[in-house]
């Protein structure tokens, strides 16, 4: 089974998953939120990519989400390994990522709203417009990058 055997392994992740709890439960998730907040703005921006794609960018303002997700990863790994840039950096980045995300439930609701019979035909024109709730990932993937900031180091 390898150098520690099955109940070996099993033993040792439960270990690291009652030391991450503990640090969890006493404020200390600074630099795992970092590098989730990193991870999470690559997947959430892979996703929106693919989708503003499809409708050809046909609108200038869809590249805003493209366009802010380097600095949100590159201060998020880099707020795993420096404290600093966890406090400083992090923080500005993610909440302009996060204010992407608002904007774009603004736009989305405008471009349901636009289409023949707008809010009046809900039952047609939401799944058939821009998803409404898409944007508010961004918004909530911003928040993790704000909370970062706020929380202590871990040990």
């Amino acid at each position: 089974m390898g150098l520690l055997g099955r109940r070996g392994a099993v033993a040792e992740v439960e270990r690291g998953a009652r030391h991450a709890a503990y640090e969890i439960a006493h404020g200390r998730f600074e630099r795992s939120l970092s590098g989730l907040t990193a991870a999470a703005a690559v997947l959430t921006t892979v996703e929106v990519y693919a989708e503003h794609y499809k409708a050809s960018f046909g609108n200038k303002w869809m590249w805003a989400p493209i366009v802010v997700t380097p600095p949100v990863v590159v201060a998020g790994v880099a707020g795993v390994y420096s404290r600093r840039w966890a406090k400083t950096a992090l923080p500005v980045a993610a909440g302009v990522y996060a204010a992407t995300g608002l904007a774009g439930e603004y736009f989305h609701a405008r471009g349901i709203a636009r289409k023949p019979g707008g809010w009046r035909l809900v039952s047609y024109n939401v799944p058939m417009g821009p998803p409404v709730a898409a944007p508010g990932l961004m918004s909530v993937v911003g928040a993790m990058g704000l909370l970062a900031a706020l929380l202590r180091r871990e040990k």
